[in-house]
């Protein structure tokens, strides 16, 4: 099986849009939403749901006044200062176990804040398992490694060939839980001074990893200038643009519509999200008319 990440460095870039489309031209893939802070692909895809569950994936401390003796132990040690009059502010708490393992009077325990929820689902180009995290919940790196885990599992059994990923803006946590392991990373940029800034910075995280990696310009033709300096630096890299996406009103219709570019996109539109489907095939080894699947 193959595994193709689509990340974009910076927000707004026209990531998930390209990430559907690739799905919808794969035919059936295995799919895997890993951008869990703000979850948008189900909404193009609109899976229909087969399997959810909860998932607990960090803790919070929290005091007991009737047991609370103020002795002040956990207050001193809390490093990120989220024990304030003796209570524990969750948003700052990370968790860490230490004030109740110091607390003399037994008076702190560890609780599991509300669940972050985990879909399953089928959609009409395969099936799809994405995440939607708890209110406060921080811990990204370890939603994304699950929903890898259910996508990878599920596509190992049922004889997928491709899984595409659509990874999370930046270069944090999140992102590197999506990208490591993967055959290839299609990096969707827009011409712009943070644009560029922040694709370099994603092409280094990818690097690092030994992940090879490929560049989508989207919007190519909102700042000539920063195309042409992106382009170069990509050549000076050594990585390869393979599309130049000029910015193209069905597309952005067809996000505002939640629909798949090619149920709105047609001729130009259409034509480059093909050619940019059979390039990023061609390099990660399976046949543009690949499937997806065994079956």
């Amino acid at each position: 099986m193959k595994q193709l990440v689509v990340l974009s460095g910076k927000g707004g870039t026209g990531k998930t849009t390209v990430a559907a489309a690739l799905v919808e031209l794969a035919g059936r893939a295995m799919i895997a939403d890993c951008d869990v802070e703000a979850p948008n692909l189900h909404l193009l895809l609109k899976p229909e749901i087969t399997k959810s569950y909860t998932l607990n994936v960090s803790r919070k401390a929290s005091i007991d006044p009737e047991r609370c003796t103020r002795c002040g132990d956990c207050v001193e040690a809390c490093r990120f200062e989220a024990i304030r009059e003796f209570r524990v502010e969750r948003h700052a708490c990370e968790g860490c176990v230490l004030c109740a393992r110091l607390c003399p009077a037994g008076a702190i325990s560890m609780e599991e804040p509300e669940g972050t929820e985990v879909f399953m689902g089928e959609t009409p180009y395969g099936e799809m398992v994405w995440a939607r995290l708890a209110v406060g919940e921080e811990a990204s790196g370890k939603v994304v490694s699950r929903v890898r885990m259910e996508a990878q599992a599920a596509a190992v059994e049922k004889g997928y060939q491709l899984l595409v990923i659509d990874g999370s803006p930046g270069i944090g946590c999140p992102v590197i839980a999506s990208v490591t392991g993967a055959d290839l990373a299609l990096m969707v940029a827009e011409p712009t001074l943070s644009g560029r800034h922040d694709l370099l910075r994603a092409l280094e995280t990818a690097a690092f990893f030994r992940i090879p990696s490929l560049v989508c310009l989207n919007k190519c033709d909102i700042n000539v200038e920063e195309a042409e300096r992106i382009k170069e630096e990509c050549a000076s890299l050594g990585v390869e643009v393979v599309a130049e996406i000029p910015y193209l009103e069905e597309l952005a219709e067809a996000a505002r519509l939640c629909m798949t570019p090619l149920e709105v996109a047609e001729g130009e539109a259409a034509r480059l999200l093909r050619r940019l489907h059979e390039k990023v095939m061609e390099r990660i080894g399976l046949p543009a008319s690949q499937k997806g699947t065994l079956h």
